[in-house]
């Protein structure tokens, strides 16, 4: 079991620590935080200038790659960043990686949400639901026999917590699940058995995170060896899949249907081929997005900074080598 990071070291409660956060739109609320913290807000072009008068990193804008051009090699920077996330890939860089920085994300909040939205769409694929919209919206009556959810087995790759609450939840649907992570260990498959697992599964989640090792796993070889009725969900991350390999598999049929909510480049443009890809649903990275995700980011964050400024060890410590937290 990997021993986390030492916290790194309390900020000098002489004078009120800066923390810069990352994107203000809309901008987190820090809460009892106020007047504690001196707040900056930086964005992709202020950035560079800004980190090196910071104490602690905020990256409430998760979408943007900034921190990965703009991290100082050497000389002052913040002796903590926190993503508002749980992929830390658009964070990492041979430089952030090297320092003594330590790195949370925010695993723990997206993960039942993820899992709800997994088991939505297993639904919806399985109960052929776009298709009946589509229907409905030109009012044709056309009665079709349906497929049967309980009873199947699902392959999900990812045993992190996301990973472990999509099993959960899927097995109240009566869906036998095999987790597939980074090394084998109990109640999860290690990756030397996920060609056997993919070629017996009625549904293939992807939900890993972007690694060196992950990076186009799922590509024509692998997408090849799923079942013709087997169906495809990637909420992980969009490079996981090689694009154009499902956009082959979905129009030669070699599967039945596909999901993503994550894509190679985001957002999706208007003249993207994905759009009009027969069998595949197509969502705007929304899978973990429920009403009020802001808040509890926020509320997570400060949670996290008070036991930052006490210099109590913190949760959600990123293996800065491996691009995730370690899991038991």
């Amino acid at each position: 079991m990997t021993t986390p990071p030492s916290p790194p070291p309390s900020p000098n409660m002489a004078e009120k620590p800066t923390l810069l956060v990352l994107g203000s739109d809309p901008p987190p609320r820090l809460g009892r935080l106020t007047g504690r913290v001196r707040v900056a807000y930086a964005d992709d072009a202020t950035l560079a200038a800004l980190l090196p008068t910071a104490d602690a990193l905020l990256v409430w804008d998760f979408h943007s790659r900034a921190l990965r051009r703009a991290w100082p090699g050497e000389g002052p920077r913040p002796r903590w960043v926190h993503t508002a996330s749980a992929g830390v890939d658009h964070l990492l860089c041979p430089e952030l990686t090297a320092s003594d920085t330590v790195v949370t994300n925010a695993r723990g909040v997206f993960d039942q949400p993820i899992a709800e939205y997994v088991a939505a769409l297993v639904l919806a694929l399985a109960k052929d639901l776009p298709r009946t919209l589509e229907l409905q919206g030109a009012r044709e009556w056309r009665h079709r026999a349906t497929r049967r959810v309980a009873g199947t087995r699902a392959c999900v790759v990812g045993s992190g917590p996301i990973g472990r609450a999509i099993e959960r939840t899927l097995a109240a649907l009566g869906v036998t699940t095999a987790l597939v992570g980074r090394t084998a260990r109990d109640g999860v498959h290690g990756p030397e058995e996920l060609d056997r697992l993919l070629a017996r599964a009625d549904w293939v989640v992807s939900a890993a995170p972007l690694t060196e090792e992950t990076y186009g796993m799922f590509d024509a070889r692998r997408l090849a060896l799923l079942q013709p009725s087997a169906c495809f969900v990637n909420v992980g991350r969009g490079q996981l899949v090689v694009q154009d390999a499902l956009v082959r598999a979905l129009r030669e049929r070699w599967i039945a249907g596909a999901a993503l909510d994550v894509f190679e480049r985001e957002p999706l443009g208007p003249d993207s081929p994905l759009w009009e890809v027969p069998g595949l649903i197509v969502s705007p990275h929304m899978s973990g997005d429920t009403v009020g995700w802001r808040d509890e980011l926020g509320a997570q964050f400060v949670e996290l900074y008070e036991l930052w400024e006490a210099g109590e060890p913190l949760p959600n410590v990123v293996d800065k080598r491996r691009g995730y937290v370690p899991g038991p």
